[in-house]
């Protein structure tokens, strides 16, 4: 009878647990870097997948840019590109740069987001997708390293709360067209 209560008190957070759209962790973490990785499941191809993760506008959130507006943001996906956003005044931040775009497979960029920016880190950003039956997921894995005043690993849970915030508004819109 006992063993019935706990199952019955745990099963509601055992659906939660499968039914969540975002799968996150901080794979590991030390005081010279650190990797997080997020991965989502979309209702669509991987073609339309890989179309909504460069429409960056569309679903960035604005907490997390130096405008306040994610619709000054864009990202040419090819070698080279930019993961940019303008300013007022004619200004602009580079947030990463692409090095690797294989259309419905992988976009790679290199940087440091936010206020990794400052620090002397580098950054590998990478989107994965891989299709089956219709669905496709999305692997975003983020690994960082170099030298920050008291270590990189206070930095570890902040990113992934960021890039899990982030990936559940890219699968929103994906899923649904907003955010």
């Amino acid at each position: 009878m006992k063993r019935l209560r706990l199952l019955t008190l745990f099963a509601p957070v055992v659906v939660l647990l499968v039914a969540a759209p975002v799968r996150a962790d901080v794979i590991d973490s030390a005081s010279n870097g650190f990797t997080v990785k997020v991965a989502i499941d979309v209702q669509a191809s991987a073609a339309k997948a890989y179309a909504g993760v460069i429409d960056v506008a569309s679903w960035w959130d604005p907490e997390h840019t130096f405008s306040g507006k994610a619709s000054n943001l864009s990202l040419d996906a090819k070698a080279g590109g930019c993961f940019c956003e303008t300013l007022p005044n004619g200004g602009s931040v580079r947030h990463l740069s692409v090095v690797f775009a294989a259309p419905g497979k992988m976009l790679r960029l290199n940087g440091g987001l936010g206020p990794m920016q400052d620090m002397g880190v580098a950054g590998s950003l990478t989107f994965a997708l891989s299709e089956a039956a219709g669905k496709t997921t999305i692997v975003l894995t983020y690994k960082v390293g170099g030298y920050l005043a008291g270590g990189l690993d206070a930095m570890a849970k902040p990113a992934d709360g960021m890039l899990s915030g982030s990936m559940q508004r890219l699968k929103r819109f994906i899923d649904t067209g907003t955010p």
